[in-house]
């Protein structure tokens, strides 16, 4: 289930198996899901798609897959569109939420089309049926385009409103057996209180999931980190704009926040 895809100079010779393959391997994840804000594509300051971060964050994903890593990419589309800000305003929630699908479709072909102009191979599929745009998502599909080497981007949210879209990473990644979500976002980690505003905030290595959530830290939401818990599916909160810190991590590197199962006598002596 996880062989390295024919790009990756990892590949082994058509007589080896697949499980020869991985031991031989020194990454310490062989299939990822990778969450991306809609913001991580957006100008430093303002909405919509900057085609210059596009292609570097397609580049830092090029890297770990030329390593034989299998990725899955969610796209958020807060660059785009606000869900909860429409309804805020005033719309309908459940209508404002379908917009903010198509704005992470939209997303997701900006960043299929940077990715395959450096030479991956990928596959768009969307939680609401659109096949003129991108295939439906089929979890057994997604799983053999991952096993044959191709970058799964996986679009529309869980294809249902009043859930966001961190929660529709936690569920695919479930859903394709993923060994770790890798949550990109703007600063380095998870911290006590907000770092842009308050220099004091204090940054955690690594956390429980009953820790983030009784703190109310801003991990992911309660759902999403919920159904991460309840399977042990291990987060890692991480700056996508360290160049390099998304291969150190899928080679086992320390990088980010860590929340995952750790008792909490192992939390206190990690403060």
């Amino acid at each position: 289930m996880h062989c390295a895809p024919p790009s990756a100079r990892s590949i082994v010779s058509m007589g080896e198996s697949q499980d020869m393959s991985q031991e031989s391997s020194p990454l310490k994840y062989h299939r990822i899901l990778l969450k991306l804000s809609g913001e991580a594509l957006a100008p430093r300051k303002g909405y919509g798609i900057d085609a210059d971060r596009v292609r570097r964050i397609a580049s830092e994903i090029q890297r770990v897959h030329e390593l034989g890593v299998q990725v899955a990419v969610v796209v958020g589309g807060g660059n785009i569109w606000r869900g909860a800000d429409a309804a805020a305003a005033g719309m309908d929630r459940a209508t404002a939420d379908y917009a903010g699908m198509l704005a992470t479709v939209m997303n997701s072909l900006a960043m299929q089309d940077a990715m395959e102009k450096l030479g991956m191979v990928t596959r768009v599929q969307t939680a609401i049926d659109m096949p003129p745009v991108a295939e439906p998502f089929i979890r057994r599909r997604a799983v053999r385009h991952l096993e044959k080497g191709r970058v799964v981007i996986l679009a529309a949210g869980s294809g249902n409103p009043f859930f966001t879209t961190d929660t529709a990473a936690a569920l695919r990644a479930v859903e394709l057996n993923a060994q770790v979500l890798l949550k990109a976002t703007k600063v380095d980690g998870v911290y006590d209180d907000d770092p842009m505003r308050n220099p004091e905030a204090r940054k955690f290595d690594e956390l429980s999931y009953m820790r983030a959530l009784t703190m109310e830290l801003k991990v992911m939401d309660s759902t999403a980190l919920s159904l991460c818990k309840d399977n042990h599916l291990p987060i890692v909160v991480f700056d996508l704009d360290e160049a390099g810190a998304l291969e150190a991590l899928v080679r086992g590197g320390k990088y980010g926040t860590l929340v995952h199962d750790m008792e909490e006598s192992e939390w206190s002596a990690n403060r």
